[in-house]
């Protein structure tokens, strides 16, 4: 009996360790106990490249030419212009919403929110989201939408511009949908995906923003690419 007791203990606690440290899955992520990191999945269509590198025990291997994330050129809600150079060396969130959006668009923001509230230290970590409608979205719209989630816009920041680059951004960029799908003032296409993108420009992860698990995921996640970005600065490539 308790010896039952005692185990029932021991799997509450262990389950709270794991509820209560930031990136946990980084040490799931392991190998054996080895210091073997295994970084996230890289999103996108790949090349096989001609050059080669060094891997585990000097075997050669092919390099890989991985999709990018071109630049952009939008405005944000202070109406300052934003491009990838923004956002250089950090690991960006992006979302794509309208402010006039009756449901979906709230709550992956309230999501966003409660997760951003947990990195308004984090020099790293950039959230974004993009308005697929920019013709009512202007910067003076969106600064007044944003003064709900009461972040500063160095963390979060909400774009517009013109719809040529926000359609290409999100389709040929971060590959997902966003179009304008008819004459209705909200008949929009769009993703609720929250995207994860690297500080090297590449697609690092896709998440249902209306999905709570999806959120927790994503904050683990986050956890483990600063982790890889921090041994990128540790042991920079040759």
């Amino acid at each position: 009996m308790a010896h039952h007791i005692l185990k029932g203990v021991k799997n509450i606690l262990i389950l709270a360790l794991i509820l209560a440290v930031p990136g946990f899955l980084y040490y799931l992520l392991t190998t054996k106990g080895k210091n073997r990191y295994k970084p996230l999945p890289i999103y996108g269509p790949k090349i096989v490249a001609k050059t080669m590198h060094k891997g585990f025990h000097g075997k050669l291997i092919p390099d890989t030419i991985y999709h990018l994330v071109g630049d952009f050129k939008l405005t944000d809600q202070n109406g300052d212009p934003v491009s990838q150079k923004t956002f250089e060396n950090k690991i960006v969130i992006f979302s794509f919403f309208f402010s006039n959006c009756p449901t979906v668009c709230t709550q992956v923001n309230r999501n966003l929110d409660s997760l951003a509230q947990g990195y308004l230290k984090n020099k790293m970590i950039q959230f974004v989201s993009v308005s697929v409608d920019p013709e009512r979205d202007t910067p003076e719209a969106l600064k007044k939408y944003a003064a709900q989630y009461h972040i500063s816009s160095d963390k979060w920041r909400f774009l517009t511009g013109d719809t040529t680059n926000i359609y290409r951004l999100a389709r040929q960029g971060l590959l997902v949908n966003a179009l304008k799908a008819g004459s209705g003032k909200n008949d929009f296409i769009y993703s609720d995906k929250v995207i994860m993108v690297d500080a090297g420009h590449r697609i690092r992860g896709y998440y249902s923003g209306t999905s709570i698990t999806d959120i927790l995921r994503l904050n683990d996640e986050i956890h483990v690419q600063i982790t890889e970005e921090l041994r990128k600065v540790e042991t920079p490539e040759m």
